[in-house]
């Protein structure tokens, strides 16, 4: 008689325990409100320099036009934080509707003396549950009643099932645990429910997902940034505004003592070149600030959060996006990411050794129709229209073998369930020539077969059976699971005494058709893939070496308990020829990422357990697999919704595009920001005050930022990113080739400028001096121009794949229309007047000039650079 109580809670009772106990709810990471998220993002470094820049623009607010720059940093400041506060607030939306699925569910509790369903978060400590296949187990507890095989994956990581039993003794063993989050595969149980929401061991991994999340690398790197530009600006603005004061109090005055004094004794004029100069600085820092930088790092990164979203790739953090780019390991789960996840018949091999790897491999005759027979009625899974439902995996993979099909004129009387003691599963059937169907462990069944069934159905002597077994160890090394199947006509109690062999089913969970290449590509990217499965040895092995993983001597393979013989400094050694952790365990994921961030290495880990939830948090880059526990979602940065290794390669293509890009347009920004800082300061001492007017500047300002920002956050993914190695860690987000452009471009172009300034024969190409002044703007604006698509590529062809960036084409189309109809209409505001086609012309032959100049560059980059590209 069971001494546990099966007639449940009332409902009365089941409050109280509710509120002694607590309830099964897990508490879910709050959601931030878009407010939140929209204030939170005003934190970023260079979003704080726009904000000082703004609160001087609006101290100096006493000019005409100065209410257009202020207004645009506004609009900057407005649309960076909006944008990145709509793109994190729809992805936290997704990420709430993956976790709706669970809090829907359902299941079967005795409450008040009947069976009801509950919802989950409804079940509390000392309720009956129910549970059948298919069921999702709902909280901790022990089985008092009936026998079920568990797939505790997502608790330990392991896909073989895991047989568990009722309460036999006063004391409790593993085998009569049941843990939330963890699925009945076959089998019925009563569940005595111990552990309910925050207690259970789903509840308390997921309480250690809540600490705050680091910053990412390419946050660092833009603070940095923001730091050199702000200063470089604060500079640059000292010395324009400085070399201004000099110019009208000294050079104008031709260095006469007498005639400063005057000058500076002057209040009214000395208060107007203080304004002007004033004016100068601020306008220069507007300028050196890259107002355009935050807006366009959140358009690239909600530009290809959807179209990550495409490919399987949900973005649920930035800073997943962000980092994954940068990844040097990733510690990578084999079932369902490098595996399919799914068993499947690889091979049936019949008593003549015949192999058929395919339904069509079976003729119609009488030894298929007992296969079919053994294969199907002697099975817990069933065909639903086109679909295998219920039972366990091998009993669906024996199924999937065969088109759907119904076994006409055989009737089970009986069936003896698969359990891990005897290892076999007998169907009784009535039928006149077969009495009995089994399948089971080689071992088990093999010994006990003297006799096989022939093509025509008949007993024959069971010769081959040293060979088969042969053949199956040999397989087993490989991974392969093996089940045979056998008939017999004697009494149940009996039946080992006349056992007939059908068949030997060899059973995989095939390789991703898709994983060799994903690796492979993984692999020319620069990132070491570490393959980590709960398999022995040998099968691991073998699995790596089929998707490429190992390819030399020095690539290892390491069990758990190797690894755990190492000290840090020993493991450190080896890590970066580890290819595969065999028999692995949940703690060896947090201390490869803890010891892999050691080595200043970007680390990503993909997990779908419970158990991964640590370890996903802990990583740079977490990627949860779709099909995973909700604990393992949360603590991702990533959901891969197909659970597919290539989705992951994307991801890292899709995080090198972001920072590609960035670089692009930081190149394109300060080499104008350089150019226009440098005629600025040098204008005043070759004679001319302004050069560029600040009406003109802010236009130059709105071009580099703004527009460029909308025109590179659009850069499409490229292959030839994955032929890269990832960056380090502590790499500046500035390097050497970005640094040559900018110098040798912006210093080309002030040079150019100032020649076209000085030289009387250029002057003399130009009706007036308005005109000229004219030409000089339209220059400045041009030039620019040019170098966005040198800027764009590192090619030598400034063309390279500029149609699949659309809005590039369209938004340089903008410029040159709006630059255009500036210097013809723009009249005393912008200091233009119209040009003559001559005259146009020749602006636009100097302003080309910079893009064979800059190919000049790359090809010296090429042959002589360590640095061949951003």
């Amino acid at each position: 008689m069971n001494k546990y109580n099966l007639n449940g809670l009332t409902t009365k009772k089941a409050e109280e325990n509710r509120k002694l106990y607590g309830s099964n709810e897990i508490k879910k990471t709050k959601t931030n409100t878009f407010l939140s998220l929209l204030i939170e993002s005003l934190g970023d470094p260079i979003i704080k320099i726009l904000l000082i820049a703004l609160a001087i623009k609006l101290v100096f607010l006493f000019k005409d036009f100065d209410w257009f720059e202020t207004l645009g940093i506004l609009i900057a400041i407005f649309l960076a934080s909006f944008i990145s506060t709509i793109s994190e607030y729809g992805s936290e939306k997704a990420f709430n509707k993956l976790q709706e699925e669970t809090s829907k569910l359902k299941c079967k509790a005795k409450r008040d003396g009947k069976i009801t369903l509950i919802g989950v978060d409804e079940v509390v400590k000392d309720d009956i549950i129910y549970l059948e296949s298919g069921d999702k187990v709902p909280a901790d507890g022990i089985i008092v009643k009936g026998d079920v095989s568990v797939d505790e994956s997502t608790i330990n990581g392991e896909s073989k099932e895991a047989h568990k039993e009722s309460v036999k003794k006063s004391n409790v063993e593993e085998k009569n645990k049941l843990y939330k989050g963890t699925t009945i595969y076959t089998g019925t149980c009563v569940m005595l429910t111990l552990k309910v929401g925050a207690d259970t061991f789903y509840g308390k991994i997921a309480d250690e997902l809540k600490e705050k999340p680091g910053e990412s690398p390419l946050r660092k790197r833009l603070r940095d940034l923001a730091k050199l530009i702000s200063t470089f600006g604060y500079v640059g603005a000292f010395l324009a505004s400085t070399s201004y004061l000099f110019s009208v109090i000294v050079v104008d005055n031709g260095f006469s003592l007498d005639r400063i004094i005057d000058t500076v004794s002057n209040f009214r004029l000395m208060m107007d070149y203080l304004i002007y100069a004033m004016t100068l600085a601020v306008t220069i820092i507007i300028v050196s600030v890259p107002e355009g930088l935050p807006m366009m790092i959140t358009l690239v990164l909600s530009s290809n959060m959807r179209r990550m979203l495409k490919n399987n790739v949900l973005v649920r953090k930035m800073v997943g996006i962000e980092t994954a780019g940068n990844i040097n390991i990733l510690f990578s789960d084999k079932t369902g990411t490098i595996t399919t996840g799914k068993l499947v018949c690889n091979k049936i091999i019949d008593g003549s050794l015949n192999e058929y790897k395919k339904e069509s491999d079976l003729k119609d005759d009488n030894y298929s129709k007992i296969l079919k027979t053994s294969m199907v009625v002697n099975n817990q899974s069933m065909y639903d229209n086109d679909k295998v439902i219920a039972g366990n995996s091998t009993d669906r993979a024996l199924l999937s073998f065969f088109k759907p099909f119904k076994v006409i004129g055989v009737k089970k009387i009986k069936q003896v369930p698969f359990d891990s003691k005897n290892k076999y599963m007998i169907t009784v059937i009535d039928d006149l020539k077969i009495k009995n169907l089994i399948k089971g462990a080689p071992e088990k069944i093999l010994p006990n077969c003297k006799y096989y069934f022939d093509k025509t159905g008949k007993k024959s002597l069971f010769l081959n059976k040293n060979r088969l077994e042969r053949i199956i160890k040999e397989e087993t090394k490989k991974g392969i699971r093996v089940i045979v199947l056998a008939t017999s006509n004697t009494a149940l109690e009996t039946f080992f005494k006349d056992l007939v062999f059908v068949g030997a089913i060899f059973i995989k969970d095939p390789v991703r058709k898709e994983a060799r290449k994903a690796i492979d590509l993984t692999q020319k990217a620069g990132i070491q893939t570490v393959m980590i499965t709960g398999d022995n040895k040998d099968t691991a092995q073998q699995i790596a070496k089929e998707v490429g993983l190992i390819k030399e001597d020095k690539d290892l393979v390491i069990t758990s308990n190797e690894l755990n013989e190492m000290s840090d400094v020993e493991l450190k050694k080896i890590l970066l020829n580890l290819r595969v952790v065999a028999r692995s365990l949940p703690q060896d994921k947090s201390r490869l990422i803890r010891v892999s961030k050691e080595m200043n290495l970007v680390t990503g880990m993909t997990g779908d357990g419970v158990n991964d939830a640590p370890a996903l948090k802990r990583a740079d880059v977490g990627f949860a697999m779709g099909s995973g526990s909700e604990v393992a979602k949360e603590a991702s940065d990533i959901v891969i919704l197909d659970n597919n290794f290539l989705s992951i390669s994307k991801a890292v293509l899709f995080g090198r595009t972001i920072f590609k890009s960035i670089r692009k347009f930081i190149i394109f920004q300060l080499t104008v920001n350089l150019c226009a800082l440098s005629i600025s300061i040098i204008g005043p001492f070759i004679g001319v005050d302004t050069p560029v007017t600040v009406i003109q500047m802010l236009w130059i300002n709105m071009v580099m930022d703004t527009l460029a920002a909308l025109a590179f956050a659009f850069e499409p993914p490229l292959k030839e990113y994955m032929y890269e190695k990832p960056k380090k860690k502590d790499e500046k987000i500035m390097n050497s080739y970005m640094v040559s452009e900018i110098l040798i471009t912006g210093f080309y172009t002030t040079i150019l400028c100032v020649l076209f300034l000085k030289v009387p024969f250029i002057k003399n190409l130009f009706l007036s001096n308005e005109s000229f002044m004219t030409a000089f703007f339209g220059l400045f604006i041009f030039a620019g121009l040019f170098n966005s698509f040198s800027a764009h590529t590192s090619r030598i062809n400034i063309l390279a794949h500029i149609l699949k960036n659309k809005m590039f084409i369209v938004i340089m189309a903008f410029i040159v229309i709006v630059q255009i109809m500036l210097m013809y209409y723009g009249g005393e505001m912008f200091r233009t007047v119209p040009l003559t086609l001559k005259e146009f012309l020749i602006m636009i032959l100097f302003a080309i000039s910079v893009v064979p100049v800059d190919i000049i560059r790359k090809i010296m980059c090429k042959k002589y650079g360590k640095k061949r590209s951003v």
